[in-house]
């Protein structure tokens, strides 16, 4: 678990890092650059954002809406590919709460910035019903391969106790 957590916390660093230095617009794929260019052995440091580019904490969390501008989900992730560009939105809906949700992936270009009105968040508008996105096939997040035992335990004369079980000699 913990280590699951260090590793989403480095590519949240490292995607950002790679948003910060270049545009990604619901339009393009354009892919951004290596925070460390090939060859180089100097890190490439970016010292602000710039007006035509945008974090990846702008986009978490936002609604989605559909053809007929009605809330039909909320950006739940994003997927970026190993050179930092953005591969899709990943799109959370149905359900309540989370409940009975599913997630489906769209490339950025299927997506439209709406400005908010009255200070309120900007949106991301979609060619699409809540529907069509619900009969969508679902995003399948990938799941590294488990290692595989070669051994058990109880063949070494030390074998694991259940759960519930007391602390050996005390029973």
């Amino acid at each position: 678990m913990i280590k699951k957590l260090m590793l989403s916390a480095a590519l949240a660093v490292v995607a950002t890092a790679a948003l910060a230095q270049s545009p990604i617009t619901p339009g393009s794929s354009a892919p951004a650059q290596a925070v460390r260019a090939q060859g180089s052995d100097k890190a490439s440091f970016i010292s602000s954002q710039k007006p035509d580019q945008w974090l990846a904490s702008k986009f978490k969390g936002t609604d989605v809406l559909g053809v007929d501008n009605q809330k039909i989900g909320d950006v739940s992730d994003i997927l970026f590919d190993k050179s930092g560009k953005v591969e899709a939105f990943v799109i959370s809906v149905g359900g309540f709460l989370g409940v009975g949700s599913k997630e489906v992936a769209l490339a950025p270009k299927s997506f439209d910035v709406v400005p908010g009105q009255n200070g309120s968040a900007d949106k991301l508008k979609l060619a699409a019903t809540k529907d069509e996105l619900q009969n969508a096939q679902t995003f399948a997040r990938y799941e590294p391969p488990r290692p595989s035992t070669t051994g058990s335990a109880t063949s070494m004369g030390g074998g694991m106790k259940p759960s519930g079980s007391p602390p050996a000699g005390r029973q």
